[in-house]
């Protein structure tokens, strides 16, 4: 029998326990105050972020307020007029027609208004005090009241741009001058012509009706284009579309797109729906073709991740009883998925709407005095004509420009409120 002996396994050393933290040592003590000191910094980083951001947004809508509050205020004169005396050739019968408007301009009505007020206001610059819009209130207030054609009254008409401007507080020193002379009878009311009227080179008849009505019309072709093309492009790439190159290739594309400045959709516009097929130039069904190419790729992105958010459960449990493709993707997955994508269609809407540049390239910059009455006709809309007024050298655009501004947040304030509230209406609790 061998005497060889089987070699001991070697003894591990025992563990060396490890010493607890002494809390009260003062390194220690100097590493919990610095890490609570860096949590205080951080926290009033943010703070201060949060505070600049509201106060650059607190200073913007209050400057603007500041500016554009006189544009929905017009300055008003009491006329007195007599149009007895002017012995305008129009019959009471013919103010009931449809053509009461040409009736009436065509018996003088202007000229009788501009004699009015060369007679009342001789030392103030006679008509030239009055808007040019002056003479339409006194043809609205006669077909209002027949009775105006054989008496003397007292009508409040618009000033001229410089007067009203003067009397707001500003303009030139022979304009405050005339306002003071005329403070007496002159008043303030609401500019019911900037809330429905159209562009006009009198600031006083500038509105903003025209360029909000083509703003509604370009985005109703936008959503009805853009939004069923790109939650259906999403599903497909989502739920149907097999894992491969070309799968890939197609995603790339499509976040490139998202990327791309607008002003080239614009050239894209202009040389595929005017130059090759010749739609209308400045219409806005051509506005609305242009930005929902521009629209679409953001509404594929937020609802493929939309529809990406939805566990996968919910579609197992869905097969496993025994609904189709089709339904499981039209009765759980889409309406789980809604909030999200309805989010994400109006933020690109509202993207859309504060473009210029690529209706720019369509002519959309078109001077437009009548609003829009169908898709095909002339349009502009509230960016364009917010940057044709800026443009316009008389002083009266000035304040049209910040209160054509004031809409058009307000416009954009509506949409995201709007998707705020679709998505607490649509969205579901886990």
């Amino acid at each position: 029998m061998s005497d060889r002996r089987v070699p001991e396994a070697p003894v591990s050393a025992a563990p060396t326990q490890r010493r607890p933290t002494d809390w009260r040592t003062a390194a220690m003590q100097r590493r919990v105050r610095a890490r609570y000191a860096a949590e205080r910094r951080f926290r009033l980083l943010g703070l201060a972020a949060v505070v600049a951001s509201a106060a650059f947004l607190l200073f913007l809508l209050a400057a603007m307020i500041a500016r554009g509050a006189g544009g929905f205020v017009e300055t008003r004169v009491a006329l007195p007029i007599d149009l007895a005396r002017a012995g305008l050739a129009v019959t009471p019968a013919q103010l009931r027609g449809a053509r009461a408007d040409l009736a009436l301009a065509g018996a003088g009505l202007e000229e009788a208004v501009d004699a009015a007020a060369n007679a009342a206001f001789p030392r103030a610059g006679g008509a030239a005090l009055l808007s040019d819009a002056a003479w339409l209130r006194v043809r609205e207030a006669v077909k209002r009241d027949p009775s105006l054609l054989h008496r003397a009254a007292l009508i409040d008409v618009p000033v001229a741009s410089a007067i009203d401007i003067a009397f707001k507080g500003g303009g030139t020193p022979a304009a405050r001058a005339t306002a003071r002379t005329l403070a007496p009878q002159l008043s303030r009311g609401l500019n019911r012509d900037f809330l429905t009227g159209a562009d006009s080179t009198d600031p006083t008849r500038a509105g903003i009706w025209g360029a909000l009505k083509g703003s509604l019309l370009t985005m109703l072709v936008t959503l009805l284009l853009a939004f069923p093309i790109g939650v259906f492009s999403a599903l497909y790439l989502e739920e149907y579309a097999p894992r491969n190159r070309w799968t890939d290739l197609i995603e790339v594309s499509i976040n490139n797109l998202a990327a791309v400045p607008s002003i080239i959709f614009g050239l894209l516009g202009l040389a595929v729906f005017l130059g090759t097929f010749h739609m209308p130039r400045s219409a806005a069904l051509v506005g609305g073709l242009t930005l929902a190419l521009m629209t679409t790729p953001v509404i594929v992105i937020a609802a493929r991740n939309a529809i990406g958010a939805v566990p996968p459960s919910i579609r197992d449990a869905a097969r496993a009883l025994g609904a189709s493709p089709v339904q499981v993707v039209f009765h759980h997955v889409l309406p789980l998925a809604l909030p999200g994508i309805l989010t994400g269609t109006i933020i690109g809407m509202a993207r859309a709407l504060g473009e210029t540049a690529p209706l720019l390239m369509i002519g959309m910059r078109a001077f437009i005095a009548a609003p829009p009455e169908r898709l095909t006709d002339p349009a502009t809309v509230l960016p364009v004509q917010i940057f044709l007024w800026s443009d316009d050298v008389q002083a009266g655009f000035v304040e049209k420009t910040s209160a054509a501004i004031i809409v058009l947040l307000v416009f954009l304030l509506a949409m995201n409120g709007l998707a705020i509230y679709l998505r607490n209406r649509f969205e579901t609790r886990w």
